[in-house]
């Protein structure tokens, strides 16, 4: 499956896994890696940051994304009525 189509079945809530799932699963993967060298610690750390980033813009465009679905219902019934 072609990245452009998960990301669109993910927008259209047709996918059942969350992208918190994906998130929670590299950051099990990058826990359980064992560096070896310091640098293989440091980028290990920077993948460390960049999952914590990443988590907290998906939380942010999750609660975005409830935002303007409770905007387009308020619209929806305005426009009924």
């Amino acid at each position: 499956m072609s990245l452009d189509r998960e990301w669109q079945s993910y927008l259209l809530n047709e996918n059942e896994k969350h992208i918190f799932t994906y998130i929670q699963g590299l950051q099990e993967i990058i826990d359980n890696i064992k560096p070896k060298t310091i640098t293989e610690e440091r980028r290990l750390a920077l993948a460390k940051q960049h999952i914590r980033e990443v988590r907290r813009q998906a939380r942010r465009l999750l609660n975005e994304n409830v935002d303007l679905q409770e905007r387009l219902n308020i619209l929806e019934e305005n426009k009924e009525e």
